[in-house]
């Protein structure tokens, strides 16, 4: 078992900064019922560039890592279906 160091300090850092900015997208597009101004291309690129992370996280054993990019997952996953629901809800 790993305990943190500073290093690691940075690593949370970063992870807390990149994963609550797709917070507030995840809301806008929950609270408007609106997902047009994202794009799919980019939610399914980003998305698979998460699971990558994911994957190498496990591989480094990096609990920073793996914890920014679960949870950055869940988020980007999410807006993926609204914007897919809503979509559909168009129509």
């Amino acid at each position: 078992m790993s305990y943190f160091n500073q290093v690691d300090l940075f690593g949370f850092l970063a992870a807390v900064l990149t994963t609550i900015a797709f917070l507030h997208q995840l809301y806008k597009t929950w609270k408007t019922k609106s997902a047009d101004d994202v794009s799919l291309i980019m939610l399914i690129l980003f998305i698979i560039g998460l699971i990558c992370w994911i994957i190498y996280g496990i591989k480094i054993n990096s609990v920073p890592i793996l914890a920014a990019n679960i949870i950055t997952f869940i988020f980007n996953f999410s807006i993926l279906i609204l914007k897919i629901n809503y979509r559909k809800n168009k129509k």
